[in-house]
């Protein structure tokens, strides 16, 4: 038992074994705390769209701090089983041509991925289209942008294909809303009460522009109903939650007014 325990004390004793450890534990407690100091940033943002952006750098310098650090940490590693890590440094400069026009792509895409901050292309939140793919940005590397769709599906879209995504956040989306209403109520009251009563609730919905939000008038005369037409504008990653307020308004302040919706009906005609 003691021998075997004097055998593990002298492999553990080792300075390729515990300097490993060592190494591979400081090189994640930096790590941490990197991450910790560059997420601390954030909160320094005055607005939503400055701590957008700035999360998008900070995802940028993490992922840069990663990959240095790992470089870091198996340079170390090698030196501790003897390898010559000066001269492998030095004939880097000897490979790095050949490196460079492998890795092309991969420069592009690191390159592009600097100037998506600096010409801000795009923030992690905004939403963007590619293609036909449209979806919200959650992750933004130094090779590739992650996008992820109102159904879960996430794109992965390398940083030097930016020409071809378009960035549907930086423009106000504009929302119809349809108020179908029957026949039998008087058009000017159901205007009235749409200037009145609904127009003015929806300009105080978060994320709406309250110059935006207009009454253009009878928009349809269907089958069983008068269709009134409203429109607003807000963020596009914000429309869906905004047309849901905005028809809870309607509903409340018809319902408020006696005025009901029509449903489709059927009626039956029995003869004997």
């Amino acid at each position: 038992m003691i021998e075997i325990f004097k055998t593990v004390l002298n492999i553990i004793s080792k300075k390729e074994v515990y300097g490993i450890v060592v190494t591979l534990a400081t090189s994640y407690f930096i790590y941490r705390t990197v991450s910790i100091i560059l997420e601390e940033v954030i909160n320094f943002g005055h607005n939503p769209y400055e701590k957008k952006k700035r999360k998008t750098i900070t995802k940028l310098f993490q992922n840069i701090a990663k990959y240095l650090i790992l470089i870091i940490a198996a340079l170390v590693i090698l030196s501790l089983y003897g390898v010559n890590v000066t001269s492998m440094i030095a004939g880097l400069g000897i490979t790095a041509t050949i490196i460079g026009l492998a890795l092309q792509d991969t420069f592009k895409d690191i390159i592009n991925g600097i100037n998506i901050i600096v010409e801000n292309y795009f923030i992690v939140g905004d939403i963007v289209e590619y293609n036909t793919f449209t979806g919200e940005v959650t992750s933004f590397g130094l090779k590739s942008t992650k996008i992820k769709s109102a159904n879960g599906e996430v794109l992965i879209v390398a940083n030097r294909n930016i020409m071809e995504i378009k960035n549907l956040s930086q423009e106000s989306h504009a929302v119809m809303i349809n108020i179908p209403l029957p026949y039998e109520e008087d058009v000017e009251k159901v205007e009235k009460v749409i200037n009145t009563n609904i127009l003015p609730k929806i300009k105080k919905i978060e994320n709406v522009d309250e110059s935006s939000v207009k009454y253009l008038g009878v928009n349809e005369l269907a089958e069983s109903s008068i269709n009134y037409l409203i429109s607003y504008k807000c963020k596009r990653e914000t429309q869906w939650q905004a047309k849901r307020d905005a028809n809870r308004i309607i509903i409340t302040e018809l319902n408020k007014k006696k005025i009901s919706i029509p449903y489709p009906q059927l009626e039956v005609h029995y003869e004997k």
